[in-house]
């Protein structure tokens, strides 16, 4: 129950409005919720006396009862713009639909100068062993909401260093924008310590070609981070490893102009900005 208490200090309490019982009373309209991070659901009990599953943006929500109320992490993600839909079923088998307002976030534009190998489109070889390596990743978040809640102590940064490269920024190779930065990048020279964000599973420990040597956590409760470009990797797939011990050494492996921690935060498929993860417990 404190765990829940504490998520409340950190996210932002988004009330859900009841369309299927009659006798409860609707809640103000919530604010907009920032495309590419997590947000908290609070479900009154006027509204559903117990909550049996509920979903948003594909992916199902994890409730907590604290008294009389539930509580829930969601994540919005980076391309909802427009809104996206909460799905709540109560245990007496009400279900309420509720749309909410979302907004896109402010990220800047990196413009890169890199040899023109660097984004060069990959043969057909290199395509499969991308796929295969993004379907690996992928696996571990999915399979994250199987997984029970193994944290109790808030969410740490991984390194305690400036951010080079934020979360969400589009980035030009050579002027020709070809993706999204879906991550954290944290400076730090070769062999500098890289510690996990919490308690959890070691799922994935790998030699990729984008992300270099990389470990997946699987926290539990849909949540997995994932730390990428590492010179070293000092734990083994289903290692338990607790928040802030070093699991890895910051290197310049996979597809990357210099040695950094790339970091992401995934709510099971949804990658949103670390920066609404601290603090959460």
């Amino acid at each position: 129950m404190t765990a829940i208490r504490s998520i409340a200090r950190v996210l932002t309490v988004l009330a859900l409005p009841s369309t299927v019982a009659s006798q409860a009373k609707r809640a103000a309209p919530p604010e907009a919720r920032k495309a590419g991070s997590l947000f908290r659901v609070r479900v009154l009990p006027t509204q559903c006396a117990s909550v049996r599953s509920g979903r948003v943006a594909g992916e199902p929500l994890h409730f907590h009862q604290v008294g009389d109320t539930s509580f829930a992490l969601a994540a919005v993600p980076i391309d909802s713009a427009r809104g996206i839909s909460l799905y709540v079923v109560c245990a007496n088998g009400d279900s309420s639909v509720l749309r909410l307002a979302t907004q896109a976030g402010a990220y800047r534009l990196e413009r890169l100068r890199v040899a023109p190998s660097f984004s060069a489109a990959p043969d057909s070889a290199l395509a499969l062993r991308m796929r295969r390596e993004a379907a690996q990743a992928s696996e571990v978040s999915k399979n994250a909401h199987e997984t029970p809640r193994m944290w109790s102590s808030p969410f740490v940064v991984p390194r305690t260093s400036r951010i080079t490269s934020g979360f969400g920024s589009g980035r030009t190779f050579n002027t020709v924008v070809t993706s999204r930065h879906m991550g954290t990048d944290y400076a730090g020279a070769v062999g500098a310590p890289v510690r996990a964000a919490n308690r959890g599973v070691v799922r994935l420990v790998g030699g990729f070609y984008l992300g270099g040597n990389v470990i997946y956590i699987d926290h539990g409760e849909g949540i997995v981070t994932a730390y990428l470009h590492l010179s070293k990797q000092l734990v083994a797939v289903g290692d338990t490893v607790s928040a802030g011990a070093v699991i890895g050494h910051v290197g310049a492996t996979g597809r990357v102009t210099g040695p950094h921690l790339h970091f992401i935060v995934r709510y099971g498929s949804v990658t949103v900005d670390a920066a609404s993860l601290w603090g959460v417990r």
